[in-house]
């Protein structure tokens, strides 16, 4: 608690008083003896065994004094009250005036102590969930969190509520808890903190109100602070720590969130909610009133993965309370649970934008194809590795007929490879020249290098939303599948406790089974379509197959390797799943040498009339080849 005085007047005269109590005492006994301690319990045990009635005869004579010193104590105990919690000073006298003592309220799914020192919340256990060492999962435990409002009051003073005493009332309303806290400055003024937690809910209604305080407060606004260290429960900190940040919804709608820094900072206004969120948890504070402004702060704890593993995160939120007549009067929320989206959906205050599904189109698929469809299968498959299997093998006939038409591209640039070869060789030393009678080439056939990238185009932002998908399915969460024992993170076939160099920060401590099949699974699908457009390599512009054929493969093995087994495990059959279809399209469906027919059936018709963006185009490339003809000439 902070003070802007040492000692005030009253303070000083108190103590003046106490003192002339003291003298004063001290002259009224001049005469007394004093005994040694053994002696007077002799005395008192002869008196009592030969004159039962001189001992109520004491009685009299020493009664004054302890109600002296009782009244001493008593006054010593309240100037040293008011001298640290001012107009608070009546609570912290009461006998609730004690800093462990906690009101534990619950119900089916979680379970909350309240402390009467600060009136917070000083532990949130969820009671169906574990961590992956298989202990309770803790939001708040052992200090990890520090709610505090900050006013000034009259007498010049600045009052933190984690440093005053709350009196408990716990009761039963229509079947739900309800306590309330309140820090007293009398008995009919007071701070309330209401908690009230309904039956199988993770959200509780929080309140904030006070009475008789019009003539305490003596500023317009509060400042309510919000800090929690956030508690590891995840095998990968790294992997848990990339999903764990403040997200909050502002200015009726807008959500935003805070990067992922070594200390990042956000600062909006008319705050709705502002959510503290893990991987698979998170802590929401929710008002009926948007608040005025916010700033949230998240400083990453985790500067070694090798050592730091108690915390991830450290949030912080500070928002003001505006006061009503010198009056609190704040209606709350507060959600403590899982960052499961049909939970948080279920509350219709748009928490569900806490689960990172994706911006624009991705995260609308995920929220109307993948998440609905998943759930289907889940609930009707006894694995969830089993429906991430036959959703991975519908998702891959959906988009068969992409992959067929980037396929018959593919093969129509490997029929004309003798022709492209043959161009290559003629204008080998000008460039300009053979790039010109390559694009002629293609329109003539009417082959374009682009059409087998189009199709490939078009599946990314299903590839994209599957990529936010898994990872932010609650319902993954612990759920094993063969070697796996949780998909909702890496499976581990072999691990090791030293750290390697390099080896550990870039891949791990671990080998993961699901990415090196991943991994094997695309090295073969990209020496397919390698195999189909290889010759593309030698055109300018065109990328490097041989590169990616590698590249691909190696970025599968070491990036996943620390990321959820389910997602690699869908990628593992995904790409099972193309490789048999191109091989379907190859040997069944497509005919080479048809494919070179129409081609040849393509050059003899006559040539169509250009639009205009061809014609365009076909100026631009003309001006090109003049330009780069002129510079040649100009060199000899």
């Amino acid at each position: 608690m902070e003070e802007k005085k040492t000692f005030d007047k009253n303070s000083i005269i108190g103590f003046a008083l106490i003192g002339l109590i003291l003298i004063g005492v001290m002259y009224m006994n001049p005469n007394e003896d004093v005994v040694p301690e053994q002696d007077n319990t002799e005395q008192v045990e002869t008196n009592s065994s030969t004159n039962p009635v001189s001992t109520s005869n004491r009685t009299p004579e020493t009664s004054p004094q302890k109600g002296i010193a009782s009244n001493l104590q008593d006054s010593v105990n309240s100037e040293l009250a008011k001298r640290d919690y001012g107009a608070f000073a009546y609570s912290a006298l009461q006998d609730f005036a004690k800093d462990d003592a906690v009101t534990t309220i619950e119900n089916e799914v979680i379970k909350l102590e309240i402390s009467n020192k600060g009136g917070e919340i000083v532990e949130a256990k969820m009671k169906q969930f574990d961590t992956y060492k298989g202990d309770p999962v803790y939001l708040i435990k052992d200090g990890n969190a520090d709610f505090n409002i900050e006013f000034e009051t009259n007498d010049g003073r600045v009052i933190n509520t984690r440093d005053l005493y709350f009196e408990p009332n716990l009761t039963t309303e229509n079947g739900n808890q309800v306590l309330t806290m309140r820090a007293k400055v009398s008995d009919l003024e007071f701070l309330e903190f209401y908690y009230g937690l309904e039956s199988e809910d993770y959200m509780m209604n929080f309140g904030i109100r006070s009475q008789g305080l019009n003539s305490v407060i003596s500023s317009d606004q509060a400042n309510l602070s919000w800090e929690v260290k956030v508690l590891r429960k995840a095998k990968s900190i790294s992997y848990e720590n990339r999903y764990t940040k403040i997200v909050y919804l502002y200015e009726d709608g807008k959500d935003d969130y805070t990067g992922q820094g070594d200390e990042a900072i956000e600062e909006d206004e008319s705050i709705d909610w502002i959510a503290f969120k893990q991987h698979f948890f998170t802590s929401i504070l929710l008002t009926d009133t948007p608040f005025q402004k916010g700033k949230m702060t998240s400083r990453n704890l985790v500067q070694d993965e090798q050592i730091d593993t108690l915390y991830t995160k450290n949030f912080l939120a500070e928002v003001p309370l505006k006061l009503n007549n010198g009056e609190f009067s704040e209606s709350l929320n507060w959600y403590h649970g899982p960052s499961d989206f049909d939970v948080l959906s279920s509350y219709e205050r748009k928490l569900d934008e806490i689960v990172p599904l994706g911006w624009g189109l991705f995260g609308w698929i995920n929220r109307y194809v993948f998440i609905p469809f998943f759930g289907f299968l889940s609930s009707n498959l006894p694995s969830y590795g089993l429906a991430i299997i036959v959703m991975t093998i519908v998702v891959r006939i959906v988009l068969s007929p992409i992959t067929y038409k980037s396929y018959v591209s593919q093969a129509k640039m490997k029929v004309l490879k003798p022709e492209i070869n043959e161009i290559n060789e003629k204008f080998k030393d000008n460039a300009m020249k053979k790039q010109q009678e390559t694009m002629k080439l293609y329109s003539k056939t009417g082959v374009s290098p682009l059409a087998g990238c189009i199709p490939a185009l078009l599946q990314i932002p299903v590839f994209y939303a599957l990529f936010q998908f898994f990872p932010s399915a609650f319902d993954l969460r612990q759920k094993g599948f063969l070697w796996a024992d949780d998909l909702s993170s890496y499976d581990v076939i072999f691990e090791w406790d030293a750290y390697i160099p390099l080896v550990s920060w870039a891949y791990g401590n671990h080998v993961s089974l699901f990415p090196i099949l991943a991994s094997i699974a695309i090295f073969f699908y990209t020496q397919m379509t390698a195999g189909q457009n290889m010759q593309q390599a030698s055109q300018p512009g065109m990328p490097n197959m041989k590169v990616i054929m590698y590249f691909a493969p190696l970025v599968m093995l070491v990036f996943f390797n620390n990321y959820a087994s389910g997602l690699s495990l869908y990628y593992f059959i995904s790409n099972l799943i193309t490789i048999g279809i191109m091989l379907v399209i190859k040997h069944v469906i497509i005919d080479d040498k048809k494919i070179l027919a129409k081609i040849e059936e393509k050059k003899k018709k006559p040539k169509k009339k250009k639009g205009k963006i061809g014609q365009k185009f076909q100026q631009i490339m003309e001006q090109a080849a003049e330009q780069q003809k002129k510079k040649q000439e100009d060199k000899k």
